[in-house]
């Protein structure tokens, strides 16, 4: 490279940041909301069961915010308390939660 040619670098932003879905609780109606988690998620049977008993519990992660959103809407109607969050930036620490 010559002197008269410079690099320019440039840091792209992204307009929507990655979100995750959160169970918060699975609520009365643990059947419907395993089914769900399994529609959800694309697991199986057995690991939709399990992840739905250990909520909360963040199931999916890396999804645009209408993603997200349509993911808690499938778990609010199944009657699961769900919630959908921004990601935190790589490197952000967080408080561990209890």
């Amino acid at each position: 490279m010559s002197d008269e040619e410079s690099t320019e670098y440039y840091t792209l932003l992204c307009d929507d940041p990655s979100h995750e879905v959160v169970l918060v609780d699975c609520g009365p109606r643990e059947t419907d909301v395993i089914l769900a988690v399994r529609k959800v998620t694309g697991q199986s049977l057995w690991h939709s069961r399990d992840l739905t008993r250990q909520a909360p519990v963040t199931l999916l992660g890396g999804l645009p915010a209408y993603r997200a959103q349509s993911a808690v809407a499938v778990l609010q109607r199944a009657g699961a308390r769900a919630e959908w969050r921004q990601e935190p930036d790589p490197g952000e620490r967080t408080a561990p939660s209890a």
